[in-house]
């Protein structure tokens, strides 16, 4: 016999119901995020948690049932990882302003070697200033200007292609970001 459910899952809306439909259907979608949306659309078809969970491949049903909890109180948001959850940020809002404050600077054409900032000679710059970012590499400055509406600008040379001079006036024609373009988002 199963055991009755201390938190039933509220009635979905249709909105919900058609987002968690188009979760579990895309494939570029996060797997915990659709095995999430699975459980949850199963529950809501009237699915036991313990057999919710196994359709979405949960080995607990109580790991079900604190979803449903979750999504009672917060809604779709249940879908994401909770709060706290994963690798804190190595670089918090002032490391970012430092990193976007360095790229607004000109660099100066005799100490930097160059008249325009390339991942690198960012990284360079940034470590040679210090103050907690002597570990910064170039993946997390484009992660940073990414996050800022900074978009890479330049074109890279064609595959197999490399340019002829090696110096930062070469690397200057496919090293340019472009500044950020104001957010469309909610101008309706």
């Amino acid at each position: 016999m199963v055991r009755p459910q201390r938190e039933p899952l509220r009635p979905l809306t249709p909105h919900e119901a058609a987002t968690l439909q188009r979760r579990v259907k895309a494939t570029s979608e996060r797997h915990d995020r659709r095995q999430r949306a699975s459980a949850l659309l199963a529950v809501a078809a009237g699915a036991p948690f313990g057999d919710a969970a196994r359709q979405a491949g949960y080995r607990e049903a109580d790991s079900v049932s604190q979803l449903v909890a979750r999504f009672n109180q917060h809604g779709l948001a249940a879908l994401d990882i909770a709060r706290g959850r994963g690798h804190p940020p190595t670089y918090g809002p002032a490391e970012r302003a430092r990193i976007l404050a360095m790229l607004q600077r000109p660099p100066q054409r005799r100490a930097d070697g160059t008249a325009t900032w390339s991942l690198v000679l960012l990284e360079r710059a940034l470590r040679q200033e210090g103050a907690g970012l002597e570990q910064l590499s170039a993946t997390t400055i484009r992660d940073v200007l990414r996050a800022a509406g900074y978009t890479f600008q330049g074109k890279a040379p064609a595959a197999g292609v490399r340019p002829a001079r090696h110096d930062a006036s070469a690397r200057a024609e496919w090293s340019a970001w472009s500044t950020p373009r104001p957010s469309t988002k909610g101008a309706d």
